[in-house]
């Protein structure tokens, strides 16, 4: 894998990226737009950029370069599930020329990383002494443990290492920097615009301007920054107690309470509501919080293989029959534990198998909705919402506020019985600092708007929501017509195109990143090593003429580094694969694949067609 120790060329100030619409502008960016006028869903509210002053415009970018304009009416659609059970998505695979290459990459890169390690090991004693035993002491680090860090990660250390500044909105803004080792790295002093397909900022309420950041520094000049300690003692403000009964009526559950970080709520939720002779099954993919949490529980712990109800029944039947291991006493508590939306895959929990299972075992049920809370659902209130199902019928429902509200911290929501009990006996609540009041501000106001509760901004939350659904699928199906292997459910904002060759992981991000296009790529250990991929987040805040960018590029950017690999199988392609065209689940003819202007000439229309 080459290092792409490449030096930045310092971006001159009028450089503007490639569009005729001036409400992609970013806010450096204010010269000779002319008469155009923004395209909006009411023609009476257009505007006319040449009757702007220069401030007035250079504020209108601004806004525009964090949460873009409604393009037009057909741009919406409404998240939801026509009933029953969820389809699994059908996974393609690539070639079997291409997975055994990436393998054969890998091997290389760790044989060449260990030969180096050898020779540095006695010939760099100075940089590498603490591979070296040290005066008959144990070495601080060993080689296995910063392998990977040290020989794999750090030839694209450059494709993370991106800090940035100002509002993480539809443009992100990155400070441009240099490095010869891709391990230390030097701010050049300019700036880069660039779209944002990185953030987790799915309604776009990370804005500095609007009602949300207008209530949050109305609360400050009020109630201060901080409450200056934890919720038991005199942190719980009245904003707060507002913000807990908001989130309970939200997500349909009797009481709730909040946390001020997302990774805490799961880490200390466990230890409150299980322990020594309870049973934890598992999602295999779940999230690396609910897995600390778990083990801090004392309980024990089982994995199913992800979203598998076979599987899950199985172990279900195992672990009542037989109970705990060498005693056979029954289980204390079962406590199944899924996420709403899988952050990695973009996949989305089969909720209404997963009750029939819950009503046949009695079992407890444990969803996190970090992902899917605010951005899945015809009114935004996550998965049972988008499967029509009572959240009575969920014993605890667990979300964060980091993701779709643009503020940070996490809830749980269940029964008032189980809620007291929490407060009383989870360490997050005992121990924890409470929320800063600016926090539960933008908690708050968001939350109004996203349930419709604004008298002063009607409509806007629930448009933003719908704005996110059609903005996913119109995205996703792209991608597919055009041949790439993206895995996920349709109304998923997280779209993972595969790319598999740990060299092309770099090769994208800066292909990317030189059309102005900021992506994150992931690879090991957040997935298995082979399945590397690029994780797009999509928002509200983006318009089509943002999507219709991004395909285009990818287009231009997956015939160049032949990231094409779909076989038609998952879908999205011209014609679904007959059944001479089929041999062992694949197809044996080259696939019809769209072209680029097809896809945007009936991206809009079919995006809101069934995909699977």
């Amino acid at each position: 894998m080459p290092r792409w120790n490449r030096k930045k060329k310092p971006q001159a100030k009028d450089e503007t990226p490639n569009s005729t619409n001036p409400a992609v502008l970013p806010s450096d960016n204010l010269t000779a737009v002319g008469s155009l006028r923004a395209v909006s869903s009411n023609p009476s509210d257009a505007i006319n950029y040449a009757e702007l002053d220069p401030a007035e415009l250079r504020k209108l970018a601004k806004q525009h370069a964090e949460f873009g304009p409604l393009g037009d009416p057909s741009h919406l659609y409404k998240s939801e599930h026509p009933g029953g059970e969820i389809p699994d998505p059908v996974l393609d695979e690539p070639p079997y020329f291409i997975a055994l290459t990436t393998y054969i990459s890998f091997l290389v890169l760790i044989f060449l990383g260990h030969f180096h390690d050898y020779f540095a090991k006695w010939f760099l004693s100075h940089t590498y002494r603490h591979l070296r035993p040290q005066n008959g002491y144990a070495s601080l680090y060993s080689d296995f443990e910063s392998f990977y860090t040290r020989r794999l990660k750090q030839r694209i250390n450059d494709c993370f290492e991106r800090p940035t500044t100002g509002v993480p909105g539809r443009y992100i803004t990155l400070l441009d920097q240099t490095s010869e080792d891709n391990l230390h790295f030097q701010l050049t002093g300019t700036t880069t615009d660039t779209l944002n397909l990185s953030s987790y900022n799915y309604l776009g309420f990370a804005q500095s301007e609007g009602p949300c950041s207008d209530y949050a520094e109305e609360t400050i000049r009020r109630d201060g920054i901080s409450m200056a300690g934890s919720c038991s003692e005199a942190g719980t403000s009245k904003l707060h107690l507002e913000v807990e009964n908001q989130i309970a009526r939200f997500v349909g559950k009797e009481s709730a309470v909040v946390y001020s970080m997302g990774f805490v709520t799961n880490a200390t939720i466990f230890p409150a509501l299980v322990g020594r002779g309870c049973l934890i099954l598992s999602d295999e993919l779940n999230h690396a919080s609910i897995r600390f949490g778990a083990r801090l529980s004392g309980a024990a712990i089982q994995v199913f293989a992800h979203n598998n109800m076979a599987d899950l029944e199985k172990r279900l039947r195992e672990a009542i029959s037989q109970g705990q291991p060498r005693t056979h006493r029954p289980w204390k508590k079962i406590l199944v534990t899924v996420e709403g939306l899988f952050s990695m895959e973009g996949t989305m929990c089969n909720l209404p198998r997963i009750l029939e299972l819950k009503k046949r075992y009695k079992f407890h049920l444990f969803v996190d909705e970090a992902h899917s809370i605010g951005a899945v659902g015809p009114h935004g209130r996550g998965v049972c919402d988008y499967f029509k199902v009572d959240p009575a019928e969920v014993d605890i429902l667990m979300g964060t506020f980091t993701k779709s509200f643009g503020a940070n911290g996490g809830y749980i929501a269940a029964d008032k019985a189980i809620i007291d009990k929490v407060r009383v006996t989870n360490a997050g609540q005992v121990f924890g600092e409470a929320p800063a009041p600016s926090v539960l501000a933008q908690i708050y106001s968001s939350l109004r708007l996203i349930a419709d509760e604004d008298p002063l901004h009607p409509g806007q939350g629930i448009e933003r929501v719908q704005r996110l659904a059609f903005n996913s699928r119109y995205l996703r199906l792209g991608l597919k017509r055009l041949g790439f292997i993206v895995y996920g459910h349709d109304d998923s904002p997280i779209v993972p195109l595969m790319l598999y060759n740990p060299a092309k992981m770099p090769a994208f991000s800066h292909e990317m990143l030189r059309r102005k296009i900021s992506v994150v790529v992931v690879t090991y250990p957040a997935t298995p090593l082979e399945l590397s991929r690029a994780r797009f987040c999509v928002s509200a805040a983006h318009t089509k003429d943002d999507l219709d960018r991004i395909l285009r590029v990818c287009d231009e950017i997956g015939d160049a580094l032949e990231l094409k690999y779909s076989t038609g199988v998952a879908g999205g392609l011209r014609d679904p694969p007959s059944d001479e065209d089929l041999k062992g689940g694949r197809k044996t003819i080259e696939p019809p694949r769209w072209n680029i202007e097809e896809v945007i000439e009936r991206g809009t229309r079919d995006a809101k067609l069934p995909l699977y």
